[in-house]
């Protein structure tokens, strides 16, 4: 038989198992030998049933750009990009958008679709590395504890919008120091002397809202009033996730799509700003001789990373909810660059509204311009304290944050509770149960974030306990889905869900191109890490310490469980280790499709055996 007939025949059994579902295959006259053997290999094999599904497309979509598209893109990447060359820095970016954002986001949907598993689950592909698993949700853990208390402070500022003046406008209050001066007034002082003074905003979030103590050393009292935006932002949450993806997909509609519509608001408000193209300019005027820069790189292929929120297990367990033949390819492509595109948007709202400021107080803009909880919560809202209208404006803009990070919260979430559903089929039953313990639990824990030194705490874990963790995570889903599971083996799993194999571009990326990447980032996190500080405060050793440490708690499930895999099994240890390695009841979760698998697998074989034949009888054939 030819090569050319063979690949024929391979793609004619493929067609057919691709069309199995819908044809009803698995009722023509029985079950066939590979339908019995599926069986009969999969009796330990209980997939959830009632798992549920997207009642659209949209729902999935939605969802993941809610993921996608968090504090981040507001916070972050506008300073990046003015702090690594403006223009020139969306060379680096976009093609690590390409060459490992895209790539990483595509493989992570296949899995989650393929299995209709989460991110413990989908280490099925080779067992020895479920303690990554494990490892995903001890950093969703951690992570959605303080994030939760990242998304009440709005909710603090919020409440202060409904006065005749905003609160952070002036240093007439309560609060106030004898060290607070009016952003009009702080371009007077030079710049030996302007670090000693205060802004009221600055004020205003440190002193009023956070009533933040001398350091990480003094932990204090629980603040009541954050107390209860945390309980606030708790009880919407879980009102969110109750049914799973049931509210989930519902929400969306509005959690989604809400931020880009006040963006856009604030964008055209921005824009018409005197002073605004000062900032704009700014923002994207390009240092071409920073490319140059290994840092420059480093930050973009770390901020494409952290952006799209690969090895997190959001992706894999929203994708698990995915219909089966779903195009995953197209929402692979389209999520990712909607999601980069957001950030660059963001950039020229952020920089528009500092240009403003610097053109009111004669501040420059490179003094202005900041990133992360320090121009969401004091330089922004000092920007929109001198607006006309400024409570509108700065309802808006905290509604938009509190919408951000919400969406990111329960998704986070979900992935912990599917990640015990799949895992612990005798609770599936109670998942109500199940939700509610799981959002007690980490309520729990995000007390600790409401204190006086709750700030010094969120800090210190946002500054240690997910960056490297995640990184090693995504590292080893690349090497077990394209060096153990075997990418050939990888691509056939995609063309038989959606009937067409990608093209060869996906497999250089996801076999040499993307882990390389990934290897790049997570030396540069490790070599350009710096101390952790907190508005102008050295952290002490030990706190570092505990800093690592919550790092380690998640790194540390990985050997863990390798160790307990080759030892704790019966056999030796190289049959332990060679087991291991071998995928495990990777299929899929419908029975349906399960049949259509082992014949499509069948198929497969069959071709790789006639194949092989033909081409030792063509060798025997030369050599004769």
């Amino acid at each position: 038989m030819s090569n050319a007939k063979l690949q024929l025949h391979y793609n004619d059994a493929a067609r057919m198992s691709y069309c199995s579902y819908d044809e009803n295959h698995h009722h023509h006259g029985g079950q066939s030998s590979q339908s019995t053997a599926t069986t009969t290999a999969n009796a330990k094999y209980d997939p959830d049933e009632n798992r549920g599904r997207w009642a659209s497309k949209t729902e999935f979509i939605l969802s993941c750009l809610g993921y996608a598209v968090g504090l981040g893109n507001v916070w972050r990447f506008p300073y990046l990009c003015y702090r690594s060359g403006g223009g020139a820095f969306l060379i680096p970016y976009l093609l690590m958008l390409f060459l490992c954002g895209i790539p990483l986001f595509f493989m992570e949907i296949i899995m989650g679709q393929f299995s209709s598993l989460g991110c413990i689950g989908i280490f099925r592909l080779a067992p020895l590395f479920k303690g990554a698993g494990f490892a995903i949700v001890v950093v969703n853990i951690i992570c959605t504890t303080y994030y939760s208390v990242i998304i009440s402070y709005p909710l603090m500022f919020l409440k202060h919008i409904f006065s005749s003046k905003l609160p952070w406008e002036s240093c007439e209050n309560s609060w106030n120091t004898n060290h607070c001066v009016e952003v009009t007034e702080m371009a007077k002082y030079n710049f030996t002397t302007r670090g000693e003074f205060k802004t009221a905003a600055d004020e205003f979030f440190h002193l009023e809202i956070l009533k933040i103590s001398n350091g990480i050393y003094e932990i204090g009292t629980i603040q009541w009033s954050l107390f209860a935006a945390l309980v606030l932002s708790w009880i919407m949450v879980y009102v969110c996730i109750i049914k799973g993806i049931e509210t989930v997909g519902k929400v969306v509609y509005f959690t989604a799509t809400f931020p880009f519509i006040i963006l856009f608001i604030l964008f055209v408000r921005g824009v018409t700003l005197p002073g605004a193209m000062k900032g704009i300019l700014f923002y994207i005027k390009p240092e071409w001789s920073r490319l140059m820069d290994l840092k420059v790189w480093a930050d973009a292929a770390i901020q494409i990373f952290f952006s799209l929120g690969p090895g997190w297990g959001g992706i894999v367990n929203m994708a698990s909810f995915n219909h089966f033949r779903n195009n995953a390819k197209g929402d692979a492509i389209f999520i990712p660059i909607i999601n980069c595109s957001t950030s660059i948007f963001a950039g020229f709202v952020v920089f528009s509204v500092l240009g403003f400021l610097s053109h009111q107080t004669g501040i420059p803009v490179a003094d202005v311009a900041t990133s992360g909880p320090g121009l969401a919560f004091i330089t922004y809202p000092q920007a929109i304290a001198m607006l006309p209208f400024s409570q509108v404006w700065a309802g808006l803009f905290f509604c938009m944050l509190f919408l951000l990070g919400l969406d990111s919260v329960f998704v986070q979430i979900e992935a912990i509770i599917s990640s015990v559903l799949d895992e612990i089929p005798k609770v599936r039953p109670y998942k109500y149960a199940v939700t509610l313990v799981s959002c007690l639990i980490m309520f729990s824990m995000a007390i600790l974030f409401v204190t006086n030194g709750g700030m010094y705490i969120l800090q210190l874990l946002d500054w240690y306990s997910a960056s490297i963790s995640v990184i090693l995570i995504c590292i080893l889903e690349v090497i077990m889905a394209s060096w153990i599971y075997g990418v050939d083996n990888f691509l056939d799993d995609i063309y038989f869900m959606i009937g067409k194999k990608p093209e060869k571009i996906w497999l250089y990326c996801w076999k040499y191109v993307t882990p390389g990447i990934l290897v790049f980032i997570f030396f540069t996190s490790i070599i350009f890490n710096r101390p952790v500080r907190y508005n102008d405060k050295v952290y002490p050793e030990w706190a570092v310490a505990l800093g690592w440490c919550s790092c380690a708690i998640s790194i540390i499930c990985i050997p863990l469980y390798m160790l307990w895999t080759l030892f704790h099994r019966r056999g030796s240890l190289k049959e332990n280790f060679m087991a291991s390695l071998k995928a495990k009841f990777w299929l899929p979760a419908q029975e349906d499709y399960r049949v259509a698998y082992a014949e499509f697998k069948t198929a497969r074989k069959l071709m790789d055996e006639l194949s092989s034949r033909n081409f030792e009888k063509v060798e025997m054939l030369r050599k004769s």
